[in-house]
């Protein structure tokens, strides 16, 4: 039986490579039942919908999303990112983000896994005397034992299931002493319960440096919002170019979103210049998720020489396809 799908094809390049991933996922012989929504950065420009909840009850019959990209320079900034990302993280509970990796030589992999739904985007905060020269903004970060809990447990159970078995915190302790706290004891909590994982820690700035300088010594990371927003975009960086990092945001009870990484890149939307690969591998994801774990490992393969995945949009597209 046909998968459920909802495709959110968006803004700028969104839409060309999401039809490259679904043409390398028909080519993989997985058939999908594809519902389209008209989302984004150009809808609400022409009559104002960002995300109703009509919509989000919908997605939860689906069984995943697959998103291009959103977002438009007319649009002002946070419209579209808090109205219809955030929301559609926090209604469906989309609480784990997972990013994984693969230096350009192939010689290793690791995995992000960043906490979704709390930490300093849960929207808590806001402004005193507004506008005026004494002006106030506070941005808090909230971090629950339980939305911790779930993603750390998450994080243990996935580097148990990887060779290596090792699981590095990443937070930044030594100055975020509550929130660093909670995270730290809830980790070395959960660790007990993990006998076989090893584990380290690392403060989110030495982080920075060792996925620059010796990015082998990871395996599975796991790590808060904000800490994981800005590491899995040097972690893409560091692997090859944000062009091949794919992204799943899971609800590993429910219906679950994959999305490439890059944006609508709207100085080159409509050019076939834009690469497909991370879309590519985000239907990947999507695959391992609805337990089409075999055509999910022959797409990665296909898309593993990617010093070959050269050309336009379509080009990439059809090679990666032709390969399967």
């Amino acid at each position: 039986m046909a998968h459920k799908v909802g495709i959110i094809g968006g803004d700028g390049i969104g839409p060309e490579v999401i039809a490259e991933g679904l043409k390398v996922i028909d080519a993989a012989g997985i058939e999908l039942d594809t519902v389209d929504y008209d989302l984004g950065g150009s809808r609400y420009l022409k009559d104002g919908t960002v995300l109703d909840d009509a919509t989000i009850d919908e997605w939860r019959g689906l069984d995943a999303l697959y998103l291009g990209a959103v977002g438009t320079p007319d649009v002002p900034p946070g419209v579209i990112e808090r109205g219809l990302l955030l929301k559609m993280r926090f209604a469906l509970d989309l609480y784990i983000n997972r990013r994984p990796f693969v230096a350009p030589d192939g010689s290793h992999d690791f995995i992000v896994i960043r906490e979704n739904t709390e930490g300093t985007y849960a929207g808590e905060g806001g402004f005193l005397r507004h506008g005026t020269p004494h002006e106030i903004a506070t941005q808090g970060s909230v971090n629950t034992r339980h939305g911790v809990e779930r993603c750390v447990r998450y994080a243990f159970g996935l580097a148990r299931s990887r060779p290596r078995k090792h699981l590095t915190l990443v937070h930044k302790t030594n100055v975020l002493t509550f929130a660093g706290d909670l995270w730290e004891r809830t980790f070395n909590e959960v660790a007990a319960d993990f006998p076989d994982v090893d584990t380290a820690y690392n403060h989110v700035d030495a982080a920075c440096i060792y996925f620059v300088q010796s990015p082998e010594q990871y395996d599975v990371i796991v790590t808060d919002n904000l800490f994981g927003d800005i590491l899995t975009d040097l972690g893409g960086a560091v692997s090859g170019g944000i062009g091949f990092a794919s992204s799943a945001n899971l609800n590993p009870e429910g219906v679950s979103m994959f999305e490439p990484v890059h944006g609508s890149a709207p100085d080159i939307a409509g050019q076939d210049k834009a690469n497909p690969t991370a879309a590519v591998l985000s239907g990947a994801m999507m695959l391992d998720h609805l337990g089409e774990t075999d055509a999910a490992d022959r797409i990665r393969a296909a898309c593993a020489d990617t010093e070959s995945l050269v050309g336009s949009t379509v080009e990439v597209g059809d090679l990666i396809a032709s390969r399967l």
